[in-house]
């Protein structure tokens, strides 16, 4: 028999390494489940509306799901059609490829008060993850703080910032634009505990906020190094890319454009205030001390009304999945969860790196599947048939990677022009969709 192996996620880490195991492993079936009914994972539901191409990437993603060796399961999530051990019994080896969803929270006074939201929440908001469908997020205009130094934080800003007309060519979904759109903001606050030597966010998208429309970025130069020291050539080139422009940001002026957007650094949030909702955020400004953040005990208030936090993500617990609940991601050592068993990307290691740095790692753990099935003998378990009967049995509704181009090609033939897409928002919809291909095909 040939060895199965089942990759449990659809994102950049699992299809990475689902591409792998399909070349390297002859004639493995490799099965791919997703809670989800579409595939690409953070590539659909993560990047930026308005950075099309970095999503150029599902071709590569599509081929992989179109090899005969490899099958599409969408809308099958494990812990809900599928037990966990009954993956284990059925595959040769099960490697999760989950992510991280979850965002972490500030554990400060006021954190749970109306208009404060987690990055993941928000960005999976506007970009039509069926998780996030219905927060409906209050922007009441004025300002909005956003709390963290990275690139989804300037995501956030730069999204918050852009005219209808800048994100005519995006996919952001509709339901986001009706409320972004009539938002009425005057200023955003991006802030950082750390100084910008520290903050991780790169030039490319750091120069973004310098090219906005209608926003004009706004920085205290007392706050910028001299210059970037002691540090690898190639961070030290990033370093001193950012500080060039922060420069640039700091000779703005603030009445140029009717929007602000202020990068505070060195400054910890310690306390969201109102009573019924948002109307400010207590900051401490910070010292550094080696690289870390201090406290200094003075404190300042900012007037906003709204606080959306992206400050990092812990992955999701699978019941019997081994989890380390402090780090809030699988169990691992070094991608072997226990035997037979293995996570990969983010759900592995963390939030850390961007679509490169997860094909690095989904690489790595697929050296370490195919070194362990070289040790075992021919495959000896069902795999495909075995899950097959499962959701058979439960009722499931599994979709194929055909019935995802059935959703792909609908979402693109309703998308204004110059939209790459509408997407369905609810996997009643998607289902619904199927529903009507399905009936129209058995009638002709």
């Amino acid at each position: 028999m040939h060895k199965s192996v089942a990759v449990v996620g659809a994102g950049p880490a699992g299809l990475y390494l689902a591409e792998v195991l399909a070349k390297r492993l002859a004639g493995a079936q490799v099965d791919v489940i997703e809670r989800l009914p579409t595939p690409f994972g953070l590539v659909r539901g993560g990047v930026a509306p308005d950075h099309q191409g970095t999503k150029n990437i599902v071709r590569q993603f599509e081929r992989t799901l179109q090899r005969d060796n490899v099958r599409f399961h969408g809308n099958v999530e494990v812990g809900r059609d599928v037990g966990y051990e009954e993956l284990r019994q059925a595959y040769d080896a099960v490697v999760f490829a989950t992510g991280a969803l979850q965002d972490r929270r500030l554990g400060i006074p006021g954190e749970a008060l109306p208009g404060v939201y987690g990055s993941g929440a928000f960005v999976g908001w506007y970009n039509g993850l069926p998780d996030f469908r219905d927060l409906a997020p209050e922007l009441p205009g004025g300002a909005v703080a956003i709390i963290g130094n990275g690139n989804v934080a300037l995501d956030l800003a730069r999204i918050l910032a852009k005219s209808e007309a800048e994100l005519a060519s995006s996919d952001l979904c509709a339901h986001a634009r009706a409320v972004l759109f009539s938002a009425r903001l005057t200023d955003i606050y991006l802030i950082g505990r750390r100084g910008p030597l520290e903050a991780t966010f790169t030039p490319e998208s750091l120069a973004e906020l310098g090219a906005l429309g209608r926003a004009v970025p706004l920085v205290d130069s007392t706050r910028i190094p001299a210059a970037a020291e002691g540090l690898e050539p190639k961070e030290q080139k990033i370093k001193e890319q950012n500080l060039e422009l922060l420069r640039g940001f700091a000779a703005n002026r603030p009445e140029l454009k009717p929007l602000r957007i202020h990068l505070l650094f060195q400054a910890a949030p310690v306390g969201v205030l109102g009573t019924e909702r948002v109307e400010g955020l207590r900051l401490e400004h910070t010292r550094l001390e080696g690289g870390r953040a201090e406290p200094t005990g003075e404190t300042f208030e900012l007037p906003v009304s709204t606080v959306i936090t992206a400050i990092g993500y812990r992955s999701a617990a699978i019941p019997g999945l081994p989890f380390d609940e402090r780090r809030g991601r699988v169990a691992n050592a070094g991608g072997r969860v226990e035997p037979g068993v293995y996570a990969t990307g983010w759900c592995r290691r963390g939030p850390q790196g961007v679509i490169p740095a997860n094909r690095t790692d989904a690489l790595g753990v697929a050296e370490l599947v195919l070194e362990d099935l070289a040790e075992r003998p021919a495959g000896n378990r069902p795999g495909r048939p075995a899950l097959e009967r499962l959701l058979a049995e439960r009722g499931a509704e599994p979709v194929s990677f055909a019935d995802w181009q059935a959703i792909n090609g609908a979402e693109s033939g309703r998308a204004e022009a110059g939209r790459p897409r509408e997407k369905f928002t609810r996997v009643e919809e998607m289902l619904a969709l199927l529903g009507r291909e399905r009936t129209a095909a058995r009638t002709g």
